[in-house]
């Protein structure tokens, strides 16, 4: 099977990579979630792509929010189809991201999705959350709300999209390390010349591609099939899987090939790394899906 993009998906891709770059470089994604951002993105129909597209398209527009770190709810809105900024709870996290900005709280439940105020949630916020543009509150409570969707559907669909997000941190970070690699000279060689370099930039690429390939297996497979058969969520949990994994190791190598300056603040490595490990909790984990896997036949 090929996984190839159509025309209209190449130019889906690039426009939204182009928006990305131009409206959201780091120095604004660095202040947080910017509600004029948030404003941008809806105009540009991020978060109503599901009334006109389908998951494979949805896939390709995520890759590319998660490329340029775009911080934000974003999955949410989109299976909210909301032009708001709104959030969501899921229970087996025990945490809410970005309440402060929220005019609604999705909350999901073992059957349907309830879409709540984010008053009606009891919540301690904290101090000192991993990823520093993603704040969060522990949620010790919450009230009943209106339904709002079919919880499955939305767990299907949200773990493909944070896949795509995840796979997009994948080839940032994998850019960034060939870059630095090109420009970083030791014994008068750029260190992208010793093999030992270049094996590690080559293996995250490599991740990168097959996280990229098995992300738009899950969403081709879940636009074919509405229902959630076996062979979907073996899909959908390959997916949340192989992106995690590629995300979360491609970040560790950006900050190693960095050598020392890897480690500091400035270097955008680890807000790579930081958001892998927050997005890798959204929608279960690659160690929930890993065993949801095993256990599909």
């Amino acid at each position: 099977m090929r996984f190839l993009l159509s025309e209209d998906q190449e130019a889906l891709r690039d426009g939204i990579g182009n928006l990305c770059s131009g409206r959201f470089p780091m120095e604004r994604v660095r202040a947080g979630l910017d509600p004029e951002g948030w404003k941008e993105l809806a105009a540009a129909g991020v978060f109503t792509l599901g009334e006109l597209g389908g998951m494979a398209d949805a896939a390709v527009v995520f890759e590319e929010l998660g490329r340029a770190l775009v911080p934000g709810p974003l999955v949410w809105g989109y299976l909210a189809g909301s032009d708001e900024i709104v959030t969501g709870y899921d229970p087996a996290t025990g945490v809410v991201e970005h309440l402060d900005h929220t005019t609604a709280v999705y909350v999901l439940g073992d059957v349907a999705v309830e879409r709540v105020e984010p008053d009606a949630l009891t919540v301690t916020p904290v101090d000192r959350p991993l990823d520093p543009l993603t704040p969060i509150w522990r949620v010790e409570g919450t009230s009943r709300g209106e339904p709002a969707g079919d919880a499955d559907e939305w767990r299907l669909k949200g773990a493909v999209l944070v896949a795509a997000q995840l796979t997009g941190i994948a080839g940032a970070v994998t850019e960034l390390a060939v870059a630095y690699a090109k420009e970083r000279r030791q014994f008068d060689k750029p260190i992208g010349a010793f093999q030992a370099v270049k094996h590690l930039c080559a293996d995250m690429l490599a991740r990168t591609e097959l996280a990229r390939a098995t992300v738009h297996a899950g969403a081709v497979t879940l636009d074919d099939d509405q229902t959630g058969d076996a062979a979907t969520r073996r899909a959908v949990h390959a997916a949340k899987v192989v992106a995690g994994d590629a995300a979360v190791a491609n970040a560790k190598t950006c900050i190693q090939v960095h050598g020392g300056m890897g480690f500091t603040w400035e270097v955008d490595a680890h807000l790579y790394l930081k958001r892998a490990w927050i997005l890798d909790r959204w929608f279960g984990t690659a160690g929930d899906h890993a065993t949801s896997l095993g256990g599909t036949r």
